[in-house]
């Protein structure tokens, strides 16, 4: 699939992709989703998301990550 533009994390169905372009996050939380690889300019992949806004399993790189909705949601995705 092709990356997206100016889109939330949270807003992605399985298969597709995009690069982090920002973190709308408080400073705690910034810094957590950053040490988990959460960085501007890596591209990220959603792999599967659960049912009634579960958790979402996304892929950087060779890292898998289980991340809530409401995380996924402060992350915006650019091509």
């Amino acid at each position: 699939m092709t990356p997206l533009n100016d889109v939330k994390l949270s807003s992605l169905i399985p298969g597709q992709h995009g690069t982090i372009h920002a973190i709308h996050a408080e400073h705690a939380l910034h810094q957590r989703l950053n040490a988990m690889g959460f960085r501007i300019g890596k591209k990220i992949q959603l792999i599967r998301r659960a049912n009634f806004n579960g958790p979402l399993h996304v892929r950087i790189g060779a890292t898998d990550i289980i991340l809530r909705d409401i995380e996924a949601q402060r992350i915006q995705l650019a091509a």
